[in-house]
């Protein structure tokens, strides 16, 4: 009989030796928050020289966009800060003296850019942004109308400065 729990006694040791350590597990989760963006550069709309008269004068500025991959901004255009400015007659100065003109949607000269209120309308990027690293164009059209209050402007250098608002 010693020998029967001799030989139990070491089994037991040998198996308790052997014995596998425990494990678990657990997961988490990585997060990142990519955020919306747009930069906006614009080019100076500097209209030919006009002669009173001689008929109206027309000149573009573009609006070059940066923005984020699937963003489809829309730009708004203020009436500008002369004195009397708005939308259905924008007016560039020199020192009191106002000279009449206005920003189109496109060369057709048929809609006032502007901010979405009364008839005016503001200018959506046609397709969807692919990445910061392609820029995407508006062009601005302005007419500087041959007006019966424009053929009586003082000669002079006049001026305007529009605000281009991105929503995005």
């Amino acid at each position: 009989m010693h020998k029967i729990l001799s030989a139990t006694l070491a089994a037991s040791v040998l198996a308790a030796g052997v014995a596998q350590a425990g494990t678990t597990s657990t997961t988490f989760q990585v997060t990142a928050t990519v955020n919306a963006t747009c930069s906006a550069a614009a080019s100076t709309l500097a209209f030919p020289a006009y002669t009173p008269g001689a008929g109206a004068v027309t000149g573009t500025s573009t609006i070059t966009l940066t923005c984020t991959n699937g963003a489809q901004p829309t730009v708004a255009l203020n009436p500008g800060t002369t004195t009397g400015d708005a939308f259905t007659q924008r007016l560039m100065a020199s020192g009191t003296n106002t000279l009449q003109y206005n920003l189109y949607t496109s060369s057709g000269y048929g809609t006032v850019w502007g901010d979405g209120t009364g008839t005016t309308k503001t200018v959506q990027v046609p397709t969807p942004s692919t990445g910061i690293g392609t820029p995407q164009t508006l062009t601005v059209y302005g007419q500087l109308l041959d007006s019966a209050t424009n053929k009586n402007a003082v000669p002079g250098s006049y001026s305007d400065l529009i605000t281009a608002t991105v929503t995005y």
